[in-house]
């Protein structure tokens, strides 16, 4: 398990608001992570990042109407 606690795992969220068909919708929302990783679990890290989309219950629910960009800036520690 990777710690996210004491400013281990922060994340900084944007997005887009376009007018589609005269009403404005939310279109994209982009997530960048900053996770700091103890030594050795880059692996665990990366699985976790790439299952994260799939697994979190807010990506799923809007996911089919608005696009999710998620990165990730890892450093291990």
């Amino acid at each position: 398990q990777i710690p996210s606690g004491d400013g281990c795992l922060t994340a900084a969220v944007e997005g887009d608001i376009e007018a589609v068909d005269k009403i404005l919708r939310i279109t994209e929302i982009r997530v960048r992570y900053t996770l700091k990783i103890p030594a050795g679990t880059r692996a665990a890290a990366d699985r976790a990042l790439t299952t994260h989309e799939s697994r979190c219950p807010a990506a799923v629910s809007v996911r089919s109407c608005i696009k999710i960009v998620i990165t990730a800036d890892v450093t291990e520690e």
